[in-house]
């Protein structure tokens, strides 16, 4: 998309969120299973299940070795799937430890949202002073410097937090094959994950409804790039963090991190209008924004995806013409971007679709 005009009208004043539009969500009738009707996606790779039996078996012993499962988890590792999760969204996995140290990753990503952000699930987090976890959160993976007694205290309080000790020792295994510059870039991407959950809770605080414009600046944080940046690393070898940096491969990156994102808002929409209708989507920001039902604003927010999706291809294609590691890299992408698409469309313990067909 391209930005706004530069205005020196004063921005707008905050509105207040309106109620959620009217629309024929039946979640006893949603469709469970298969892909959006009309989305625009490539078939992924199929997931090999051995493959996958052995990365949930070392992902969960990892966890649990680590004692990182609160009660409020009980049954939901499974349900989730993050063996199959990263065994298809990284079919060019150099080996198992790479993929397994992936896992960790996305494990841990999800723990901290899950227990320091996301209100409706129990578990003791909120809005409400999410800074202060969230630094925090993010010392764990980018050290503290200091005096010894003091880096011996931050130490001591990162071993002592579920949230905090599975971001350490996820990224120690991950850096044990990643080049410098590879966990740093994944240290900053982190960084740039919190800034969006912090987006995210101030506008909740104050019962802002963005436009859908600020709505996906906020999910281009708040998105899954810390999953997509690391995929040469998974497939064992380096993007050179010259060409990393250049603008159209940070272009690219974010275009198929954006696409997956809205994938996320598709697939867990009836998910989140159970458990809080208030909570912000697409679709419901698009439906607030442009004063249309639910049905409407969904199949709108499909089509927006798409033109996203249809960039990136677009892009990726041209790109990689340019280069072998490039192009490398934007297979990469790809897949993740197919992966992450089966893996929602499939997994029916987490997402139905809305009965809008």
């Amino acid at each position: 998309m391209s930005a706004p005009p530069e205005s020196t009208a004063p921005p707008p004043a905050p509105s207040r969120r309106p109620p959620v539009p009217p629309g024929p969500l039946r979640t006893s009738r949603a469709r469970r299973g298969g892909p959006i009707p009309g989305i625009r996606h490539r078939p992924a790779v199929p997931a090999d299940p051995e493959k996958v039996r052995e990365i949930d078996a070392r992902l969960e012993a990892w966890a649990r070795g680590l004692d990182l499962f609160p009660p409020a988890w009980s049954g939901d590792f499974s349900g989730f799937q993050f063996g199959r999760a990263v065994v298809l969204q990284h079919p060019g996995a150099a080996d198992l430890d790479r993929l397994t140290a992936a896992g960790e990753l996305l494990l841990a990503e999800n723990l901290v949202d899950s227990c320091y952000c996301e209100e409706d699930e129990g578990r003791g987090a909120s809005a409400r002073g999410l800074g202060g976890r969230l630094i925090l959160a993010q010392a764990a993976l980018d050290p503290f410097h200091a005096t010894p007694a003091l880096e011996a205290q931050w130490r001591e309080g990162v071993q002592a937090d579920g949230p905090l000790r599975s971001y350490h020792w996820a990224l120690k295994d991950y850096a044990a094959f990643a080049t410098p510059s590879q966990t740093d870039r994944f240290v900053h991407d982190i960084a740039r994950l919190h800034l969006g959950y912090l987006a995210e809770a101030a506008w909740s605080e104050i019962r802002y409804t963005p436009r859908v414009w600020e709505y996906l600046v906020m999910r281009q944080f708040n998105n899954f790039r810390p999953c997509l940046s690391i995929v040469d690393a998974v497939d064992g070898y380096e993007l050179p963090e010259a060409v990393y940096a250049r603008p159209e491969i940070q272009r690219l990156t974010a275009l198929a991190c954006n696409a997956t994102t809205i994938v996320n808002d598709l697939y867990s929409f009836t998910k989140e209008l159970a458990s809080d209708p208030t909570h912000l989507n697409l679709p419901v920001v698009v439906a607030a924004n442009d004063r249309r039902g639910l049905k409407a604003a969904y199949l709108r927010s499909v089509e927006i995806h798409n033109q996203i999706m249809d960039t990136f291809e677009e892009e990726a294609a041209t790109l990689s013409a340019t280069s072998p590691p490039v192009e490398r890299y934007a297979r990469g992408l790809a897949a993740w971007v197919s992966g992450n698409h089966e893996w929602h469309a499939t997994n029916t313990h987490r997402y139905h679709l809305p009965n809008y067909w």
